[in-house]
């Protein structure tokens, strides 16, 4: 117990030294560990979070000090990810290879991080091995500080739902299949909240399956955050005779606009405000229908969860309430996808306009165009690319390469563009430019709707459009109001466009969120350096408990595994400790 303390002690000094002695502190506990379920009716094995599937929500206000502890007991490594918050100053605790060394089964490994300037709906996974397509999973919730107003009226309630396809095959054996040279196929449904169908249907839904119930008052206003943590399939989100007022995603509030249905693709959130305005005569159908696929043939991959109001005088019944009708044509999606325009007269995290940065004017530094192709075989092993790179993880993950200067654990010659060559699998990453303003240029070539996301930064969707880009296209832009957010879809045989704003140093994942394009190899990282910075003002330092790998695996000291008495009773000392520590602080400023 007394070395255990004594780390908690170390661990004082660290997160009081690195983080704003008045901001305060949030501690949360996450034990992964797999789990039997039948959310489609066949029992099967998933990954939990504290036993919960899915994992419990991360609540949290903006500016908070969040220390999470998590507990490894799968039965291989582990990472967790943030997807969206943007780890300001601290890539090392970003949850991806390229940043992180993984966690060993067994083991557990403590972040901490600050959710700095964020507001908005978020969700965490596990990112390693397409462990997300088991669960492991959760929402985390970023409010605003009480002195922020909404650009809206405070919601009666907040609702959290949670979308994704769905196979009755766990990760591994999805992982078999892509490593087979086999693509994973139609999944076999889409869950709500971790549950399968409502039987709306006796021919397409067997008995038995546990459904989705949201409990609602009549004249109530909910937010309603919605998170698409699937595999790969683009879901049209709807509630039966309700709009969906569009107020935020992920992280900026919109324009409000209402919405019968809308389009949500893999790794995007967003909130709804719904007002529950119906006679409750029967409940509501909620549905989450795949998008630009075979209808009838996918008829039965269909989620479907059940609105009751409190007033309701009966069940729902009847068909499900139309998804939009075109679904081999993309451009109703994608104009929908345009209308999305961010609110420039609200606040965000601070007291400030969010969309008073001009960037339309800003002068472009970079052009990335990343070209994305259907999978191919390279040395015999299915790969999928970005300009004609398959990216494999470094062994020893990049920012610890630098510090500890370990040669060839990467590459920093990712092409600008396409070259004209053969696919090869490779560690390339960008060597992008601190407080440089980039311009990507995502360029579908592939045969499905992809996702793009990067972690570290939210990013001004400008444009989007069908065939190959050019610079022609730049007419098109929006340059005074776009969308900003963290996951963008690009559809297949088109573009899309998006600018950055290079101001976060460290080192970067960007990928497809599509899971098996991303275990193929379709990702990079963008490695930003600040020169002049040598006393830790835009980079914080490598945290005291860094794992190490590959060929700082000799720096590895092997984990002594407390009681959980010990470790509760010492993280209780810690969390005491922490907040005479910030009072004391704060008092003195």
């Amino acid at each position: 117990m007394g070395a255990f303390c004594l780390l908690n002690w170390i661990c004082i000094g660290l997160v009081v030294g690195v983080c704003l002695a008045a901001d305060p502190f949030a501690y949360f506990d996450m034990e992964l560990s797999y789990i039997t379920a039948s959310p489609l009716g066949v029992p099967q094995q998933v990954i939990a979070v504290n036993g919960k599937f899915p994992g419990p929500v991360i609540n949290v206000t903006t500016n908070y000090n969040v220390v999470v502890n998590v507990k490894n007991k799968l039965d291989e490594d582990l990472l967790m990810t943030w997807s969206g918050i943007q780890m300001r100053r601290s890539s090392w605790q970003d949850g991806v290879l390229g940043t992180n060394c993984p966690i060993p089964p067994k083991w557990n490994w403590t972040y901490q991080f600050q959710v700095k300037d964020q507001i908005g709906s978020f969700f965490y996974y596990p990112s390693l091995n397409m462990q997300r397509a088991s669960g492991g999973f959760g929402p985390f919730v970023v409010m605003n500080r009480k002195i922020i107003s909404l650009p809206f009226d405070t919601p009666d309630g907040e609702i959290v739902i949670m979308i994704g396809d769905w196979y009755t095959r766990n990760h591994t054996a999805l992982r078999k299949a892509l490593d087979n040279g086999k693509e994973l196929g139609m999944p076999d449904g889409v869950l709500i909240n971790g549950k399968g169908p409502y039987r709306y249907n006796t021919t397409l839904v067997p008995d038995g399956i546990e459904h989705e119930t949201i409990n609602v008052h009549p004249g109530k206003t909910y937010r309603i955050r919605v998170h698409n943590v699937g595999v790969s399939t683009c879901l049209n989100f709807r509630i039966q005779s309700h709009n969906l007022l569009l107020a935020e995603t992920e992280g900026y509030y919109t324009s409000q606009q209402n919405y019968t249905s809308l389009d949500i693709h893999v790794g995007q959130s967003y909130s709804f405000l719904v007002t529950m305005d119906q006679n409750a005569s029967s409940d509501y159908y909620i549905v989450a229908s795949a998008r630009f696929v075979n209808q009838s043939h996918w008829q039965r991959v269909t989620g479907v969860a059940i609105l009751h109001y409190s007033n309701s005088k009966g069940k729902a019944a009847g068909p499900l309430p139309d998804p939009p009708n075109d679904a081999y044509d993309t451009s109703y999606s994608l104009n929908q996808a345009m209308s999305i325009r961010q609110n420039v007269s609200a606040s965000g995290a601070r007291p400030n306009p969010q969309g008073s940065f001009h960037y339309g004017s800003i002068n472009v530094t970079d052009v990335y165009v990343l070209k994305s192709l259907p999978p191919v075989r390279i040395n015999g092993k299915l790969r999928a690319t970005y300009n004609g790179i398959s990216f494999v993880n470094p062994d020893t993950p990049v920012r610890l390469a630098d510090v500890y200067r370990v040669k060839g654990a990467y590459k920093l010659d990712f092409p600008s563009k396409p070259l004209d060559r053969s696919p090869r699998v490779d560690r390339s990453i960008i060597n992008a430019t601190y407080k440089g303003f980039i311009e990507i240029i995502l360029q579908n070539n592939d045969t499905i709707v992809q996702t793009f996301h990067l972690d570290g930064y939210s990013f001004f969707v400008v444009g989007m459009g069908y065939g190959e880009w050019t610079e022609n296209n730049r007419g098109s832009y929006n340059k005074w109001d776009a969308i900003s957010r963290s996951t963008v879809q690009v559809f297949a045989g088109g573009w899309t466009a998006v600018y950055v704003s290079l101001d976060n140093v460290g080192v970067w994942n960007l990928r497809t969120e599509n899971l098996d394009r991303w275990y193929l190899g379709q990702e990079t990282y963008m490695r930003i350096i600040n020169p002049e910075d040598h006393n830790n003002k835009t980079e914080l330092p490598v945290p005291d408990n860094a794992l190490y790998c590959g060929a700082l695996s000799r720096m590895q000291k092997p984990q002594k595994i407390s009681s959980e008495s010990t470790v509760l009773a010492c993280s209780k000392l810690f969390i005491i400790l922490i907040a005479v520590f910030s009072t004391m602080i704060t008092g003195l400023s």
